[in-house]
């Protein structure tokens, strides 16, 4: 078992606080020192210049998967030498009536060296082995699709 924590810091400042104005920037502070500078999305009065929490999770459920990915495709001694992805999150009701992140598209282009080739089911199946056992994937009700290149 493990713990993995983030610090979110806001500051009101000089602002009013009033829906329509009050400031969405915040800042993450995740293990390591590293910082991060947040807001809301810009649908919601957010800084398109900063990380969202939708987008954050967009990326987090793509990111699980290409590492769980990596890992099968190294214990099966085939070299993955590029992984891309432009995941898409979809924001729609949910089954409650709730504004959610109801699906994500993932989009992984794969490129592979070495002298071992994986055909395109051996691909599939490595990509249905890491949506298994992603630990992101599996902690959402979020529908996850993968549409490989």
């Amino acid at each position: 078992m493990s713990e993995h924590r983030a610090a979110i810091s806001w500051i009101l400042g000089p602002h009013d606080f009033e829906t329509q104005s009050y400031p969405r920037d915040h800042t993450w502070r995740l293990a390591g020192g590293v910082e991060i500078p947040a807001s809301a999305a810009p649908d919601y009065r957010g800084d398109p210049e900063r990380v969202d929490p939708e987008e954050a999770f967009v990326a987090s459920l793509a990111s699980c998967h290409m590492l769980t990915f990596l890992a099968l495709a190294a214990r099966k001694r085939l070299v993955v030498e590029r992984y891309e992805d432009d995941a898409v999150g979809t924001m729609d009701k949910n089954e409650e009536g709730r504004l959610a992140i109801t699906r994500v598209l993932l989009r992984p282009r794969i490129c592979f060296g070495g002298d071992r080739q994986p055909s395109a089911q051996d691909v599939a199946r490595i990509h249905d082995q890491a949506h298994e056992h992603c630990f992101i994937a599996n902690s959402v009700k979020t529908e996850i699709r993968l549409e490989p290149e």
